[in-house]
């Protein structure tokens, strides 16, 4: 999706990936210069309307994914599955650490024919520079229906930084990424 930011007027893309749990890939990608804006949501699955409680259950089908809106005259896409390859493992199947479900599964869901090319390439430029000893198994998907999650999810890093989660998870990857929190 291709738009028009209304406080800025400038041009904006979106993304929609999932790398885990939402609340480290929110704090991730909000700290990228050129993001303007990172909801924490579901997609990919079949019940309409999930809740948390619908898709922990693993019966909806969704992934926790965030949605970008990014500039993409700042930050292209390609640099933002750069930096996907680099924020999760996306070797392990319906997991990410030590959070198992089909919800933490590793996916890319492209909003146009040109993202769904990127991601393909660079997918196959992250097997090719043998960034994991074990084969990708990210799924690259047409996003569907994006459902935002509940508002006590979004900025949830931002909000809760002390929570241990937060602390034990979360900041560590910040340090590694940004060598920050």
């Amino acid at each position: 999706m291709i738009g028009i930011d209304k406080k800025s007027n400038e041009v904006f893309e979106q993304a929609t990936l999932g790398a885990g749990c939402f609340w480290c890939v929110e704090a991730i990608f909000e700290r990228l210069e050129g993001v303007t804006d990172v909801r924490a949501g579901y997609t990919g699955g079949k019940t309409k309307h999930p809740t948390y409680t619908d898709v922990c259950s693993g019966e909806s089908g969704h992934v926790e994914v965030i949605q970008i809106d990014f500039n993409p005259q700042i930050v292209c896409f390609k640099e933002l599955l750069d930096i996907f390859w680099q924020s999760h493992n996306p070797t392990t199947l319906n997991r990410q650490g030590a959070d198992i479900g089909t919800q933490y599964r590793s996916a890319v869901f492209y909003h146009s024919d040109k993202q769904r090319e990127v991601a393909e390439i660079s997918l196959r430029n992250a097997e090719k520079e043998e960034m994991y000893k074990n084969p990708i198994v990210t799924e690259i998907s047409p996003l569907a229906t994006f459902y935002p999650a509940e508002e006590y999810h979004q900025d949830y890093y931002r909000l809760n930084s002390n929570a241990p989660y937060c602390k034990v998870v979360i900041k560590p990857k910040l340090k590694i990424l940004f060598d920050s929190d």
